[in-house]
């Protein structure tokens, strides 16, 4: 597949964005770049024209205990004290099937996986992120994780384990985030729950520029849900 300039355009024509300090982790002395995946058939979606961005934020406890095995679960929560890791930055149709393993890509250098890793800890999920979705609308690997980082580490988190569970609904979820983010919207934060109504992720819609943006189809669980909420190791998020 043959990439559009587009993708290159917006990043060159982002604004600028205050500037935080990257969060602080512990990286594990063994820390080194996963293998390249093989993409499953099924999942490769190509010629699909990028109408947004998701900027997608792991409840990480509960990715842990749902989605984490072997040394993706030994590297993230499990291993030591995380809330909101990057989950990653997905170039978005504007409708399914969403662009996916858009073209053949290799694996990290372990610069890569170094930079990244207290915002996303876990080189498995970075391989993935960067052949999945990276793929889909950057030039390489350091183009997409910079811009990334640069809208990961603009975030502020809250700390959604200081509200009481029985007022811990999606509509506080995003009034946490807002009051936190007076730039972001509630309209602009999608709140995604599993099944069991605990909380998986909170998502934040960007367009092409990558300014904020309501979200398109909707923003996930309603405000009046009542949610739960996998304990952190520390309970500081």
């Amino acid at each position: 597949m043959r990439l559009s300039l587009f993708a290159l355009g917006a990043a060159l024509s982002a604004p600028a964005l205050p500037a935080h300090a990257a969060p602080a982790c512990v990286r594990p002395g063994d820390l080194a770049p996963a293998p390249v995946l093989v993409p499953p058939a099924d999942e490769v979606v190509t010629g699909v024209t990028n109408a947004f961005y998701l900027l997608s934020l792991n409840w990480t406890p509960q990715w842990c205990r749902t989605m984490g095995v072997g040394t993706t679960a030994q590297k993230m929560e499990c291993d030591q004290p995380f809330g909101f890791t990057l989950h990653g930055l997905w170039p978005n149709g504007a409708t399914k099937p969403y662009p996916r393993f858009c073209r053949p890509v290799g694996g990290l250098g372990a610069s890569t996986v170094i930079e990244m890793y207290c915002r996303t800890p876990s080189p498995e999920l970075l391989q993935h992120e960067w052949q999945a979705h990276g793929a889909c609308g950057w030039r390489d690997a350091k183009a997409y994780f910079s811009q990334a980082a640069r809208l990961y580490d603009r975030v502020v988190m809250p700390k959604i384990e200081s509200i009481a569970p029985g007022a811990l609904t999606a509509g506080a979820v995003r009034a946490a985030f807002v009051g936190r983010n007076p730039w972001l919207r509630a309209d602009e934060i999608y709140v995604q729950t599993t099944r069991s109504q605990e909380l998986s992720e909170v998502r934040l819609c960007y367009d092409l520029k990558f300014n904020p943006t309501a979200c398109p189809g909707g923003t996930g669980a309603p405000d009046g849900v009542h949610i739960r909420l996998a304990p952190s190791r520390s309970g500081a998020f």
